[in-house]
């Protein structure tokens, strides 16, 4: 909640639904790390807040806590926008007539305002801009995982999973730091000349990543992908945020890998899923989310969305990611799982709600939520 709303009203209780969706997964995964012989103790709700609480991050409103998205009105309704690479400003002006300089919010607000959603979206979505439009939670949300493939089942001799995390930011990352909870061996792979942009968030970076063995190969030689594949070839478990395309140039194909090695535990993670149309299209933790509801959620009554939380999707899919990943590995069975951050957002979207007879009041120390004669304060953001 403390995330969650404009800066100068008081927090967002809509919120609080995705907090305990948050407590269910990490409930789900003591219970099978437990299963492992393994005691693992998960704070959900404060991993969703836990890059702010590293960076001291804030709500914003329609600015994501984080600064690279934005929520815009446009002719016929709004869309969430999320600019954080050197490429995404390159493709200002293919996408707006925009140029990238020190103004481009205030340029793409004026452009986007004239436009319809539609037709923005999908010509951003063919730059490969991360671009959604902002969504009413749906009445009937997809499922939060999908299984592409399955594959031969394998009988595991107890050893640690060995775990080859090829994702990168904060999804796949947290997913990989979770199973290291739980007892993994986890291969962080980076490619040498592309590290992990979340490298620039030191504090952040080392808490996903820490206690990971690291590997930087030079993808760009035939030497760097032959031992790439033969990491992936020996992996018990696969963690990747690629599309499938990206793959396939390094000599990787993940439903073949699945549907032939035993007990190989593939996670797919992207931000519509590997099929189409959404297969190609980018998403980010705060335009995924916008994507499935819980901007409008987050907004209601104010007149205008508003980002829920510091980019939901994101540690919302880590957890879930880890849900899937150890499922996998107690089943045996080789099997690529398809996930997807609108995907996991939308079915969080279904708790998000506001109960009745609820409000937030003002306190000295902050804000604090009353309901049935009992007030709660709303906790800053914490890395647990």
């Amino acid at each position: 909640m403390a995330l969650t709303g404009p800066p100068d009203r008081p927090p967002r209780v809509e919120a609080a639904g995705v907090a305990a969706v948050a407590r269910g997964a990490a409930l789900a995964l003591h219970a099978l790390a437990a299963e492992r012989g393994v005691e693992l103790a998960v704070d959900g709700p404060a991993l969703l807040a836990e890059r702010a609480a590293l960076l001291g991050l804030s709500r914003r409103g329609r600015v994501s806590a984080g600064g690279a998205s934005r929520l815009l009105p446009a002719a016929d309704g709004w869309l969430a926008a999320s600019l954080p690479r050197p490429e995404d400003l390159a493709s200002l002006p293919a996408w707006l007539g925009v140029e990238p300089g020190a103004d481009r919010w205030r340029a793409v607000e004026a452009r986007v305002r004239d436009g319809k959603v539609e037709e923005l979206v999908e010509r951003a979505r063919l730059l490969g801009l991360a671009v959604a439009p902002v969504a009413e939670p749906p009445d009937a949300p997809p499922p939060w995982m999908r299984i592409a493939v399955r594959g031969p089942r394998r009988t595991r001799n107890g050893a640690a999973p060995r775990v080859v995390d090829l994702s990168s930011l904060w999804a796949g990352p947290l997913c990989a730091q979770l199973l290291r909870a739980a007892g993994a061996q986890v291969l962080k792979v980076e490619s040498a000349s592309r590290p992990d942009a979340a490298r620039a968030h030191g504090a952040f970076f080392a808490r996903l990543n820490a206690g990971k063995r690291p590997l930087a190969l030079d993808l760009t030689r035939a030497e760097g992908r032959a031992e790439l594949q033969r990491l992936v070839a020996e992996a018990d478990v696969v963690i990747e945020s690629a599309r499938p395309r990206a793959l396939a140039q390094l000599g990787i194909d993940a439903e073949a890998l699945v549907a032939e090695r035993p007990g190989l535990v593939w996670i797919a993670i992207s931000g519509y899923g590997r099929r189409e149309p959404g297969a190609a299209w980018v998403g980010f933790g705060d335009d995924a989310a916008a994507a499935a509801g819980l901007a409008s959620l987050a907004g209601r009554g104010l007149g205008a969305p508003v980002f829920c939380a510091d980019a939901v999707a994101d540690p919302l899919m880590g957890l879930h990611a880890a849900v899937a990943a150890l499922a996998g590995l107690a089943r045996g069975e080789a099997v690529l799982f398809d996930l997807a951050l609108r995907d996991v957002a939308a079915q969080a979207a279904r708790f998000a709600g506001a109960a009745r007879d609820v409000r937030v009041v003002a306190t000295a120390d902050g804000f604090e939520v009353e309901a049935g004669g009992v007030r709660q304060a709303v906790l800053p953001p914490r890395a647990g």
